[in-house]
């Protein structure tokens, strides 16, 4: 570097020695910054972060809660403590001197003492790294942009019951998350249905399903039709957990539960053939668990993955899925979903190191990727989230610059042909591939979410997770604290995190040299929906909640409600075989779909003499065997029995009668 230097100069007639003279004062500048670089910066911070602090905080103390003034604070803070250190040292030198000359030795020492304790804050507050995350601060409240979708515009169904799930799961050995005993499918099953009926306002699950999909047909172009037997349906599910860290059990993947019963409601309800239905995350081996669970019951489901006896997916041939930023290159898509009539998408409740929260558009990141690889030679996806490379290196949080996740929303194989959208939100997690983990906020209070989040509008869905995950994981998080890592940190409140969504809803926030046109077909996206904040985590309002005439979302919350009662199907009945009964008999009866059935045993004054559970049963005849150990009365007399069959259209009862001899 030297002889560069004096080279420049000798070919430019210019004397060392004079340049020198002339520019002692940048050498001087030059070397003092050298040596003190460190304390330079943090003293121009420090004061600018104070007296920014205070400029804001002053005229309304409740902004230190803000993210940008919990950020200011520890430099402010470390700044202040700096100052009264050498000031602090200052004085105690002085009175040190003073001593010393006046021959008083111990009060000399004293004072020494006292100025190596101030100059030992002074060095820690000056040199201590102090906790300064890259967030956003908080946005407008309840000011909507774009255009609400949906039978009721805006609506996001929020359904929450604390007993879904097992509040003391450890998710440890032998207790992990997905076991049965932790998630309760009954309780889910009644949740999913009054999703589906406050979605659509209908009463039950059957015009739920029909009125789901004229709304769909009817809005996109396919007129005010229902659903026709042979068209396929797409369910994209997340289950990256299984790419996470071990042990795999823990990590949290779209519940088993939620699955079975996504794929019951669409094959007994909705009527849709087993084999027109293609669920999974293409990408990916399928979990056993959730293979197991529904393949029992529905075999001729298409499960996708690339697991032993599971469904391989086939490539779309051609290159239907163009980004918008005319870097990247274009993608082939699974046939399936190409080909496909409609899909749904059903991501699980989380936030993201790279992206800042993981919910519907995320979720088809399996999908883009299933035979496109990563494009890391002409152009990635990752390059247009606010954090493309993790560890909390927000270069990317700018507003209005290129959004993969539009055009995601929008192409017509993904979001085009989403007829729901369902948020598993029973087991909420930190990151990507990571454990479930209970949540602090109202009205979770430490306990697992237990939520289902359902909408026809994937802009307001994503708003409303956005805030709740927003809200729950600060930098004050139990899970949050200290150093950003690829798997830890307050990821949602990096700037740009929802800058998607703006664009998703506003075609004005878009960049002026973007034009979002996934199928490359000159026909630019519109409004995908509309997007905006709650006024505040207690309340939670949107503006459709404040006022009838709002023009963004609508937050509808409710709690499941039991199952209601429905005349058992024609020809339905039980009986049992022998009857007068000496040891044991035999229960027959037939069921039109897979339902869980009870059997209560009564005597004559109306008592319950003793219970039956039999679980979980496919359609058709059934032959259950009762004796002493399974229901059968022990003592001989007359006796009524009751069968309660529950499934997703309610609950009936078949009666019937015995006598027990000895």
């Amino acid at each position: 570097m030297q002889g560069f230097v004096f080279g420049f100069l000798n070919r430019n007639n210019i004397s060392i020695n004079s340049f020198l003279e002339e520019n002692i004062m940048l050498f001087k500048l030059f070397t003092f910054f050298k040596k003190y670089w460190f304390r330079t910066i943090f003293l121009i911070t420090g004061l600018g972060s104070l007296v920014w602090f205070l400029v804001r905080v002053i005229p309304k103390p409740s902004r230190a809660q803000y993210p940008c003034m919990k950020a200011a604070a520890p430099l402010a803070s470390s700044f202040v403590c700096y100052l009264l250190g050498v000031g602090s040292l200052a004085v105690v030198y002085h009175h040190a001197k003073d001593r010393f000359k006046r021959s008083k030795y111990i009060a000399a020492f004293g004072f020494v003492l006292l100025g190596l304790i101030a100059g030992g804050v002074a060095i820690v507050g000056s040199t201590e790294k102090a906790k300064a995350y890259p967030l956003a601060e908080d946005q407008p409240v309840n000011q909507p942009v774009g255009e609400a979708k949906g039978i009721f515009p805006g609506r996001v169904v929020w359904v929450h019951d604390v007993n879904a799930t097992n509040e003391k799961c450890s998710n440890g050995r032998n207790d992990f998350w997905s076991d049965d005993k932790n998630t309760n499918q009954e309780v889910v099953s009644t949740m999913l249905s009054a999703s589906l009926r406050k979605l659509t306002g209908t009463d039950n699950d059957a015009a739920a399903w029909d009125s789901i999909f004229h709304y769909h047909n009817r809005t996109h172009g396919r007129g005010n039709v229902g659903y026709s037997k042979g068209e396929a349906i797409a369910i994209k599910i997340n289950l990256n957990g299984l790419n996470g860290n071990a042990p795999k059990e823990k990590n949290v993947n779209t519940s088993p539960h939620l699955c079975y019963l996504i794929i019951e409601q669409l094959v007994n309800v909705a009527g849709v053939a087993e084999s027109d239905i293609y669920i999974g995350d293409p990408g990916t081996t399928m979990t056993d668990l959730t293979y197991n669970r529904c393949h029992d019951d529905f075999p001729d489901v298409n499960y996708m993955g690339t697991g032993w006896g599971q469904y391989r997916v086939s490539s779309s041939g051609n290159k239907v899925f163009h980004y918008s930023d005319g870097i990247s290159d274009a993608i082939e898509l699974p046939a399936e979903f190409v080909d496909a009539t409609y899909l749904i998408n059903i991501p699980v409740f989380k936030k993201h190191h790279r992206a800042g929260i993981s919910i519907c558009a995320k979720n088809h990141v399996g999908t883009i990727n299933t035979f496109s690889g990563q494009n890391y030679a002409n152009g990635d996806w990752h390059e247009s989230l606010p954090t493309p490379f993790g560890a909390g290196e927000n270069i990317n949080g700018d507003y209005g610059v290129y959004r993969c996740f539009v055009d995601i929303m929008g192409h017509q194989d993904l979001g085009g042909k989403t007829i729901l959208y369902l948020v598993d939100g029973l087991w909420g997690s930190t990151n990507w591939g990571h454990p479930p983990v209970k949540f602090s906020m109202q009205p979770f209070n430490n306990d697992w979410p237990n939520s289902l989040f359902t909408s026809f509008d994937p802009v307001a869905i994503e708003s409303v997770c956005y805030d709740f995950l927003y809200y729950e994981f600060d930098e004050y998080n139990e899970y949050e604290g200290g150093e950003i890592t690829d798997d830890k940190g307050p990821f949602p409140h990096f700037n740009g995190v929802d800058d998607y969504l703006h664009q998703a809803a506003d075609i004005a926030s878009r960049p002026s040299d973007i034009v979002y046109d996934p199928e490359d077909d000159g026909s630019a996206l519109g409004s995908l929906g509309t997007h905006e904040h709650w006024n505040n985590a207690s309340d939670k309002k949107y503006s459709r909640n404040i006022s009838p005439d709002g023009k963004g979302i609508e937050l509808y919350k409710t709690t499941s409600v039991g199952k209601t009662e429905y005349k058992a199907p024609a020809n339905s009945l039980v009986i049992n075989f022998p009857n007068p009964v000496k040891e044991s008999t035999t229960l027959q009866f037939s069921l039109e779909m897979a339902s869980t059935v009870d059997v209560q045993v009564f005597s004559l004054d109306g008592r319950n003499v003793s219970t039956l559970s039999l679980g979980k049963l496919n359609s058709g005849d059934h032959n259950v065997l009762m004796d002493i150990q399974n229901g059968l009365p022990q003592s001989a007399g007359q006796y009524t029995y009751r069968l309660k069959v529950s499934n997703v259209k309610g609950y009936y009862f078949l009666s019937g009668k015995m006598s027990v001899i000895e």
